[in-house]
Parts: C-alpha cells; structure tokens; sequence
C-alpha cells in the first residue's frame, strides 16, 4: 500500500486552553509583592496579557472553524445536482468503476482477479458527507444484479462521535453460495505471515468488514478524497498498449543506435590498425636511419684519410 493518510474525520473544535501559570506569575502574588524587581514585574505583566491575546485567538479559531463548516455545508447542497447528474452519466459508461478502481495505485493492490469480476457490476460510486459534516460520511457502491451476493447496494459510514473517537459500520453482504470472496481471499491470498504496525485488508471486499482503524482507514479516504472529486482522472489513462508500442519504436531505435555504434567500431578498429603500419613504418624509417648513421661512422675515418691523401698530393704538386 501507498503511504498511510491522515484521517478525513474532521476533529471536533478544541476548546479554548488558558495558559498554566507558574505560581510566581500568578496576578494575586504579584499584586501582593509591589516590591518585586522592575524588571520581573514587567515580565509577569507580559506573560498575563500574552495569555489574554491567546485566549482572544483561540475565540477567533473557534468562531473561523465555525464559520468554515457553514461554508462548506452550502457548498456541498450546491454541489448535490452536479454529483446527481455526473452518476447519471457514468452510469451511461460500461465498467467506468472498475476501470477507475483498477487503475488506482492504491485501490488496485486491493484486488484480485475476482474481485475485479465482481466489481464489473459496479454502475456508480457514490459518497455522502453528513450534515454535520464534522460527524462523517457515507460510500454508496451501486451494484446491478451479479453471481456474487443479492445487494443492490453496499454501503460503508465513518463517524465521529461527540468526545472525538472515530468509529465505522457498513452493509452486511449477502453472499451467494460458494461465491463469499472474503472467505476465499483468506484461504488464497497473504498466506505468508508478515507483521505490520497496520493490518492492511486482504481485499477489496474485507474492506467493507474492516473497521479495526476506522480513523486510518486508507481506502475510504482514497475514495473520498481522490477517486469521488474527479473518476475521469484514473479512467482517461494512457493505453497500455499504445505505451508499449511505443516501447518498441524505442527498441527498434535503440537497434539502429546499436548498429550504427557496431560500424563506428569497426571503423575504429580498422583506423587502429592503420594506425599500427603508420607506426611501424615509422619504426622502420627509424631503424634506417640508424643504419646510415652506422655506415657513415663506419666509413667516415676512411674519407678523412683520403681528403688529407688529396690534399698532401695537392701540396706536392704546387711544390713542382
């Protein structure tokens, strides 16, 4: 499962708190202690008018909180026609539900192949927030006639009572024989013990039996909060297939890329070796080199010899 979410139960209005003084900034002792140092009276002194200011913030909290729920009660009766012909509507699109349901990230790790069967009779998912909208809400989950159980309609309410604890209830299931998928998920499905601060459903369909943590209830408040204000978002996905279509088209560049990457290669390797008969040509204009160098040192004694030969017969021949 995703991430855990705060509950959707509104909390009741705190009540407005008074600072806890410390006994030495209590009013009576400091009136009754004049000759207390000036500046620790004055701190006193601030202490009490910081409380009034609080306790006048608090008022004002109260009274905003008041106010906002009044706002969003009229707001919800004004919304009331919209939601009424939206499920009108969706009622019109076959397997909106489940289609909305499976694609949920959250919703979907709830479900079975069975489970998406049954929900396949889902017509409209409906969610009702109590007048007293701090008190709750209601799912409606609309069910046309199915070989699973005999309800038209399963419900599940949140509440919240008067001292703030959160409880839940929900339609009791009439399963058909032999089709009870609740019964069935625990034979097939989390056989593996694991321990987990949260006991998470097994299925789509325990869910409705769940109400161990009605104050963290996930799917209820994924409902509520994310699927109920706006379907279409989790129905108008991308296809599947048209993204793997993609994925191929993506293959098949990659292919090319390869390809081209192959020649390029190849091309190195043969610049390479050209490389390495450059190189050993170099090395043998080198090692020529070396050779003349050796037979010039070789014969270079012998051609002095013969200059100074020639030059002494020169002289010789000048002296006549």
């Amino acid at each position: 499962m995703a991430p855990k979410h705060q509950s959707s139960l509104p909390p009741q209005a705190k009540k407005s708190k008074k600072l806890r003084r410390t006994p030495a900034s209590r009013p009576e002792e400091t009136s009754a202690s004049p000759n207390l140092p000036k500046e620790e009276k004055e701190q006193q002194e601030a202490i009490e008018h910081i409380d009034e200011v609080q306790n006048e913030t608090d008022r004002l909290n109260e009274q905003a909180s008041e106010e906002i729920l009044k706002v969003k009660q009229k707001y919800n009766k004004l919304r009331q026609p919209f939601f009424q012909k939206r499920s009108e509507l969706i009622a019109k699109i076959p397997n909106l539900g489940v289609t909305t349901f499976v694609n949920h990230p959250q919703v979907s790790a709830l479900l079975g192949e069975e489970d998406e069967e049954a929900l396949h009779y889902l017509t409209r998912v409906e969610v009702t927030e109590f007048e007293d909208i701090k008190s709750g809400y209601r799912i409606d989950f609309y069910f046309d006639e199915n070989p699973y159980f005999e309800n038209k309609v399963v419900s599940k309410e949140f509440h919240l009572n008067e001292s703030g604890d959160p409880s839940s209830k929900s339609t009791e299931i009439k399963w058909k024989s032999g089709k009870d998928l609740t019964k069935r998920s625990s034979q097939t499905q989390y056989k593996a013990s694991r321990k987990r601060q949260h006991e998470e459903p097994e299925n789509f369909f325990t869910w409705f039996t769940d109400h161990s943590d009605a104050g963290a209830d996930e799917l209820g408040e994924v409902i509520k909060g994310d699927i109920w204000p706006n379907p279409l978002q989790y129905y108008l996905v991308p296809d599947m297939d048209d993204e793997e279509g993609g994925g191929q088209d993506d293959d098949d560049d990659d292919e090319e890329e390869e390809g081209l990457e192959d020649i390029d290669e190849e091309e190195d390797e043969d610049e390479g070796e050209e490389d390495e008969d450059d190189d050993e040509g170099e090395e043998g204009e080198e090692d020529e080199g070396e050779d003349d160098k050796w037979n010039t040192d070789v014969f270079q004694p012998s051609f002095l010899n013969f200059l100074q030969s020639l030059g002494a017969k020169r002289k010789d021949d000048a002296q006549f």
